[in-house]
């Protein structure tokens, strides 16, 4: 059959103000306000949602007689989906436009809730979680996208800074809002009251949702939607099986699906660079092409690994070496969360003025100065101790995110926004899966060894924790070199927001 050329729906002419005048560079037309505000709060219950499950773990496997081997495929599965899914949403974004791919985004996260809330056993629970990952993997990419695509480039930095209370402080708080819902109804509440805030947002998305950007009619090429689930599958079980590998033998070794998705993933790689030739790729790689979109999807890989490791490993440290309850534990993590998100309005704001690299520089090395102070805890360290390590830590991160997000994306053509949110998105849960692997197989070794010369388990885990902060130091020095490699990126000459049509 002979490649399919794709077409697009007629373009829109730029909306006017009253006076019928252009939309002024540095503002957001009413229509466009709206619908980035919609997406950006239900992109944050979206995520939020992911790490919820780490503190509903325990009163899950009481409930459900489970085991925590068991349970733990309530965060493995949601992971896989996602890391499967997301590839697609550059093609799905393009297909479907913004309407379409929100109303989808957002049915299958609520379905998904629904059939959580109500589930009577683990495998209609788990069922459910897959279909929740199903909507979350759709709405980052097409957040990203959408404000990439309609926002002036005099103020994107300002309007990114947003992302950053979704990508990062949604993740953090997740554990919070999970163990203050725990501390007085059961675990199907996580669900349920998260529910009618999902349904409200798809019945405002239904109202207010338009799309912001031509639509293409590409057919969707099988077999690299089945190499994408096997490479990126593959890669994210195996990376999530090393830390519990560390600690006894697995049936598999974690290294047998890490070997099929990297061997699968280069079969991907070929795939979607001869696809590419007639715009069909279902991930378009071309995005790699550009320096500014690698060099910072490589600091922000960086980043995301040292906050999903920090975040494993946190909580285990506050709880079982130093014997804190779960709801104290979450209050402490919980500043440096508020803080990273808050921060993201006024980080993007500095980005407009003063560009990418006078921030990224000192947000990366405040988060490598945070992780080199974290390998001296100790069992009997103060948790204020901690919580201030932590508030370092987020400050770096915030300082890091949203110029990064703003400038890989801004490295891009406009037709190349949905797979460079779409490689972003998949770097995301790569690099979460990756940091974690890496922590938790860190501090389980040393742990282990210790244990056997005798130590109490609380020193013996304190002690594994330093040393995994210390592998998460050594990286982050990388990101600190690669940091210098930043460089503002001109807006295109004439780039204005479209309308919503």
């Amino acid at each position: 059959m002979p490649p399919t050329r794709p077409t697009t729906t007629r373009p829109q002419a730029p909306t006017t103000t009253a006076a019928g005048s252009a939309p002024a560079a540095d503002k957001l037309s009413r229509e466009n306000f709206i619908i980035i505000a919609l997406l950006l709060g239900s992109a944050f219950v979206v995520i939020l949602n992911e790490t919820t499950m780490s503190v509903a773990l325990a009163p899950l496997m009481t409930d459900l007689g489970i085991t925590a081997s068991t349970g733990q495929w309530l965060t493995t599965a949601f992971m896989l989906t996602m890391s499967v899914i997301i590839p697609a949403t550059g093609f799905l974004l393009q297909r479907l436009g913004t309407r379409g791919a929100y109303l989808l985004a957002m049915s299958l996260f609520s379905a998904g809730t629904l059939l959580a809330a109500l589930s009577p056993g683990f495998g209609w629970l788990l069922v459910g979680r897959i279909v929740q990952a199903s909507g979350t993997a759709i709405m980052m990419p097409l957040l990203m996208t959408t404000i990439m695509t309609i926002v002036p480039p005099a103020i994107r930095g300002k309007v990114m800074g947003n992302i950053s209370i979704v990508m990062a402080a949604a993740p953090a708080l997740g554990p919070t809002v999970s163990g203050v819902i725990l501390s007085s109804l059961s675990w199907r509440w996580v669900f349920g009251i998260v529910l009618p805030i999902a349904l409200a947002a798809l019945a405002l998305g239904f109202l207010y949702i338009k799309d912001v950007a031509d639509r293409t009619h590409t057919r969707l090429d099988p077999l690299s939607l089945f190499l994408a689930a096997i490479a990126f599958g593959g890669l994210v079980y195996g990376l999530s099986s090393l830390g519990e590998a560390a600690r006894h033998a697995p049936p598999v070794s974690p290294w047998v699906p890490i070997g099929v998705g990297v061997g699968v993933l280069g079969l991907f790689v070929w795939r979607q660079l001869l696809l590419a030739r007639s715009d069909r790729a279902l991930l378009d790689l071309r995005v790699f092409s550009s320096r500014g979109f690698t060099v910072s999807l490589s600091i922000m890989g960086v980043g995301m690994l040292a906050m999903f490791g920090s975040l494993i490993l946190l909580p285990l440290f506050l709880q079982q070496a130093m014997g804190l309850e779960p709801l104290a534990t979450g209050l402490i993590v919980l500043p440096g969360g508020l803080l990273m998100g808050l921060l993201g309005p006024t980080v993007g704001r500095l980005y407009d003025r003063v560009g990418p690299r006078p921030l990224v520089t000192p947000g990366v090395s405040a988060v490598a100065i945070a992780l080199a102070m974290f390998t001296q805890v100790h069992a009997d360290t103060s948790p204020w101790m901690i919580l201030g390590l932590h508030m370092v830590l987020s400050l770096g991160l915030a300082f890091m995110f949203t110029p990064l997000f703003t400038s890989a994306l801004s490295s891009l053509t406009p037709r190349l926004y949905s797979h460079g949110s779409a490689a972003i998105g998949t770097a995301q849960q790569l690099a979460g899966a990756a940091g974690t692997a890496m922590f938790v197989a860190v501090m389980t070794s040393r742990s282990v060894a210790l244990a056997a010369d005798g130590a109490t388990p609380q020193v013996a885990l304190a002690e594994g924790v330093g040393d995994a902060f210390v592998w998460g130091t050594a990286i982050m020095l990388v990101a600190v070199g690669l940091s210098f490699l930043v460089r503002r990126v001109p807006a295109l000459d004439g780039e204005q927001a479209p309308v919503a049509h």
